[in-house]
């Protein structure tokens, strides 16, 4: 049985895997809100005259090269992530399915069936993420031509006069993230939440694929939030305490971002239940 303490541990030990890649994220997109101030100061301070143009390209090859940081930063995070961190949440979760039933996580092995799995999730993450990066180069790049185009307009006092950073940084904010449509999410909060999903996925999944192979269990107990949904949070199927196929499970390692659901093998159970538990001992 999973004592209290052991799934702290494996909540514990996959927080700090979320912790770490959340900073290292967020760190690699602050080269681009970093730059941004940099360039919008660069160019405010720049007046009409003869060296005008050339301060102003000087400005832009600068946030250039920026974008390149970031760019190379970020890329570094995303292969990290794919090659070395989700397969130690892979792993994690395999152990604690292991621990649960008291066998020794000593005999746990990647397995051909761990590696295709593991492989799939890794290169659908890393897909995920490379798609962020390229849309983040993409606004920045079309930052830099707003900008350098106002800077110009300024200094020949042809087009309109220098808009200054409010109005820039309303319309570019690179320390956003746009998805679910239109709606802009502060960087931090996106990494959480991406990682987060892609972490307990990942966790959970290993865990499950475990049960079924290592554990021989047909069926898992669900240890969710009392509130949260099997499909989704509004879900009216409530997960805590419930039984489930390994099969069912597997389609639904989350079902949110930011969730924290774990699942614990039953092997004991070998018919369709009728009922669900009140909650995991």
């Amino acid at each position: 049985m999973t004592t209290p303490t052991r799934r702290r541990s494996l909540r514990a030990r996959l927080l700090a895997l979320i912790t770490d890649a959340t900073s290292r994220l967020t760190a690699a997109w602050r080269i681009l809100a970093r730059a941004q101030n940099t360039l919008l100061t660069a160019l405010g301070r720049i007046r009409p005259g003869r060296t005008a143009y050339a301060a102003i390209r000087t400005a832009g090859e600068a946030f250039q090269r920026q974008i390149a940081a970031f760019d190379r930063a970020a890329l570094a995070f995303v292969e990290r992530w794919a090659a070395t961190d989700l397969p130690i949440a892979y792993r994690e979760g395999a152990h604690a399915a292991l621990d649960s039933v008291d066998r020794p996580t000593s005999r746990w092995a990647w397995t051909a069936r761990h590696q295709a799995t593991i492989t799939t999730l890794s290169a659908q993450y890393y897909t995920d993420l490379i798609g962020r990066i390229r849309e983040a180069v993409r606004r920045a790049r079309a930052f830099l031509r707003d900008a350098l185009t106002a800077a110009r307009g300024n200094v020949d006092r042809i087009r309109q006069p220098w808009p200054g950073r409010a109005r820039l940084l309303q319309d570019h904010p690179l320390d956003t993230v746009i998805y679910a449509g239109t709606a802009r999410h502060p960087v931090e909060s996106w990494a959480r939440a991406a990682v987060s999903w892609q972490t307990y996925t990942t966790a959970n999944t290993g865990m499950l694929r475990t049960c079924a192979d290592e554990v021989g269990a047909d069926w898992v107990e669900v240890r969710d939030g009392s509130d949260c949904g099997w499909t989704s949070h509004d879900d009216a199927d409530r997960a805590a305490g419930t039984l489930r196929t390994i099969q069912d499970a597997l389609a639904h390692p989350v079902a949110h971002p930011n969730c924290r659901r774990e699942f614990r093998p039953r092997p004991d159970v070998i018919t369709r239940p009728d009922y669900a538990f009140g909650g995991l001992a």
